[in-house]
């Protein structure tokens, strides 16, 4: 299960977009094998003269405490891992509300922190931002609402739409330049499209059939497909860009085959929503490309991560090691100079879990995904994420 995007401040929305497509997580310099036996107690605390919070909801409705549990303990490992007693873990608990996130940032650089690594929701971090900017204090979000990137606050999340341009690059270096698009009726289906609509020119394609259907209603989905499938049967088309997430792919499937809509005669284009272990068992999607991290570094993670705290961490956990593993690599940098927008928008960027990635000026981030193809007993790698971002063909 990996990750696409757009989460916004529920943790509904977050689990939606850690399904679909990779969390990214930082890991700089670390080296993969068995993990480290349990941890350590008192890892965390203000000891070391590098200090970094971690603000989180580890108090709250819901399953929000697990999620964050599941971070902190993310962070933890990576502290761990990279065996730095000059940097501490200073946690702060936002309660998942902007007072708590207001109130945790307060007292993290009232203790010192040069860094705040969190909060989770766009609110949260909203409320954050402008305490940690007076004392300029970097803040490395979880969230995934662009809306509150910039002026000291990062976004170490996949982003919606950011996939795009490489399944777009791929497919036109593959002699596919006309399109059909199948698009959701949503906030994530609009931004897809709108990224796809600014990067198919770069290649000489062009968009020639454009349908749109609701989400999680296969009986007003039909009309939609039956477009794409005049499209295609006259010969109009030669890829279709489907960015569904799991449970629309679910429906649209049958629909799309029961109409003659497969990836053999259509080449089917996805984004990082196709990223789940089920995606090849229905059929129709079988052969159907989609951009994703590397699965080999979260599939060690997991196994690092199980062997340590004796359970499966949710996709988003990655975010939090990657953080973790930044602030250690850049801490031995002079004081003030560690944690500057410099050295955090670095043009090279860091080496994560999910491959490589860096922070922009913005406050956005960009990373090198692979090439995966939808097979019947999951996604395969077909072309692997670029190790440099010069290489990096977007």
């Amino acid at each position: 299960m990996r990750l696409p995007y757009r989460i916004g401040s529920t943790l509904r929305a977050a689990k939606v977009l850690f399904a679909g497509f990779g969390v990214a997580v930082l890991l700089a310099g670390c080296g993969g094998g068995s993990g480290p036996g349990p941890i350590a107690p008192g890892m965390t605390g203000s000891t070391g003269a590098v200090k970094v919070a971690l603000l989180l909801p580890l108090t709250g409705s819901g399953n929000t405490p697990s999620v964050a549990k599941a971070l902190k303990q993310a962070a933890e490992l990576a502290l761990f891992d990279f065996d730095n007693p000059s940097v501490s873990l200073v946690p702060k608990d936002t309660k998942g509300t902007p007072e708590g996130a207001q109130a945790a940032a307060q007292s993290a650089i009232q203790d010192g922190a040069e860094l705040i690594i969190g909060p989770l929701f766009a609110q949260e971090v909203s409320a954050a931002a402008p305490v940690a900017a007076q004392r300029n204090v970097p803040i490395l979000a979880f969230s995934t609402d662009e809306k509150v990137a910039g002026n000291g606050v990062y976004l170490l999340s996949f982003l919606a739409g950011r996939d795009v341009p490489r399944i777009v690059s791929y497919a036109a270096a593959r002699g596919k330049h006309n399109f059909a698009l199948l698009i959701p009726q949503s906030p994530y289906g609009r931004v897809a499209e709108t990224a796809f609509a600014r990067n198919v020119g770069r290649g000489g394609g062009q968009s020639v059939v454009r349908a749109t259907f609701p989400p999680n209603d296969a009986n007003a989905m039909l009309g939609p497909v039956r477009q794409v499938a005049n499209a295609m049967k006259a010969g109009q088309v030669d890829a279709l860009f489907l960015p569904a997430a799991p449970e629309d792919l679910q429906l649209l499937a049958p629909l799309l085959a029961s109409n003659g809509v497969t990836s053999k005669g259509l080449q089917f284009l996805g984004t990082g929503q196709w990223d789940y272990p089920s995606v090849g068992k229905d059929a129709a999607l079988v052969g159907g490309w989609f951009p994703a991290p590397d699965p080999k570094g979260w599939s060690d993670f997991v196994a690092k991560y199980a062997k340590t705290y004796g359970s499966t961490p949710p996709r988003i956990a990655s975010l939090a090691y990657d953080a973790v593993s930044l602030a250690v690599s850049l801490s031995p940098n002079p004081p003030g100079q560690r944690y500057t927008a410099t050295t955090l928008t670095r043009g090279s960027g860091f080496a994560g879990v999910d491959g490589l990635f860096r922070l922009l000026p913005d406050g956005t981030s960009e990373r090198g995904l692979a090439i995966l193809e939808v097979r019947e007993y999951g996604p395969q790698m077909i072309e692997p994420a670029p190790n440099n971002f010069t290489s990096a063909q977007y």
